[in-house]
């Protein structure tokens, strides 16, 4: 009986996250692969993401960690961006700032949509998706980096260009370590 109750009390405290991992493995997504940083820490995952093709970031392996909250799924994971990577979206500390991952709710800025941030259906699979995206189309609008923006914006393919490409080698040099 004891034991029944431990399991019971497991699944409530970890259910949403125990079921993670083996939906990763049974739909894998191109581009990206995840897992625990540490088997003991459920919520803390570490995420390589290979540079999506024909943009800027194509050959680079971004490392990146993903912070589970205790009550997820009701509330979205942070994600940051351990490699260094320039980018409009995402903050000179590597934080990601994409609709997805924000809050639930209405934007007090009325700039996103309630259905465009983080709703519990949303996975690591549909997380990564965004991020992929995001890396082949940054959102200029709402820039995390301004100067990265502004760059972005203004020589897309000079001084942006050049610090991109010096990262996604950079990333290339410290994938594996």
């Amino acid at each position: 009986m004891e034991m029944a109750l431990l399991s019971l009390s497991v699944m409530a405290v970890y259910g949403p996250m125990l079921q993670l991992t083996p939906e990763l493995n049974k739909n894998p997504v191109e581009g990206f692969s995840a897992g625990l940083i540490d088997d003991n820490d459920l919520y803390r995952w570490e995420v390589l993401i290979i540079g999506p093709p024909d943009t800027l970031y194509e050959g680079g392996v971004f490392k990146a960690h993903l912070t589970f909250p205790k009550d997820y799924p009701l509330r979205p994971p942070k994600m940051k961006f351990i490699t260094e990577i320039w980018h409009p979206n995402v903050d000179k500390n590597g934080d990601v700032c994409i609709s997805i991952l924000h809050e639930p709710g209405e934007d007090k800025y009325g700039y996103e949509k309630p259905e465009e941030r983080w709703l519990p259906i949303h996975t690591v699979e549909t997380i990564m998706i965004s991020v992929i995206s995001m890396l082949a189309d940054p959102n200029g609008d709402s820039p995390a980096n301004v100067d990265a923006a502004k760059e972005w914006r203004e020589d897309r393919n000079g001084e942006f260009k050049r610090k991109v490409a010096r990262c996604v080698r950079k990333s290339q040099e410290t994938a594996f370590e």
